[in-house]
């Protein structure tokens, strides 16, 4: 793995651990006139999705929108479902790639509104003769009124025998959203 992955697996390895351990203070606190969610809610987000990738990238940057699911099992703990569309825009007039994301994961919330996600999935390819790509990605966000506003590192591993075939890359995209609760 490279170190980035490395140092992004440890730290979010953390914060799921220091997340999940329970801390109780010995001081009186004033209500929170604007609480977190008490957990077990359902919401369906509606997403806009930019990425740019590194240099030694054979891609540019990559677009795309999605609809997420999201299933609070508590108010410190989701489990997400997504899917959409995603554009991957080559340079050096390649081929551009172009996929249906589907993918699931779990999001952990270590401060009110704030999350840690991760995901994993498998973008099934629109063209002709292309292959399926594996792709997983981790990031941070914050949830807001219904607005969700995110950044992650999301990572492809694509088939050599595919017509779109591009090596191992990944994007650091931005993510804008809004969740209606059901």
């Amino acid at each position: 793995m490279k170190t980035i992955t490395k140092i992004f697996a440890t730290a979010t390895a953390a914060v799921a651990i220091f997340a999940s351990t329970s801390l109780s203070a010995q001081t009186m606190m004033e209500p929170d006139p604007n609480p977190a969610p008490k957990g077990m809610a359902f919401k369906v987000g509606v997403g806009l999705n930019g990425g740019v990738f590194r240099d030694k990238s054979p891609m540019d940057y990559a677009y795309g929108a999605d609809l997420k699911l999201q299933w609070d099992l508590s108010p410190y703990v989701a489990v997400t479902a997504s899917g959409g569309y995603t554009k991957l825009i080559a340079k050096d007039n390649a081929v551009d790639a172009d996929f249906i994301p589907a993918k699931g994961g779990v999001k952990v919330f270590p401060i009110k509104r704030m999350y840690i996600a991760t995901e994993a999935g498998a973008g099934i390819a629109i063209q002709d003769g292309a292959k399926t790509n594996f792709i997983y990605s981790g990031g941070i966000g914050y949830e807001f009124g219904g607005f969700d506003a995110g950044v992650r590192y999301e990572g492809y591993v694509n088939d050599s025998a595919s017509t779109t075939y591009f090596r191992k890359t990944g994007q650091y995209a931005l993510r804008l959203a809004y969740n209606f609760k059901l």
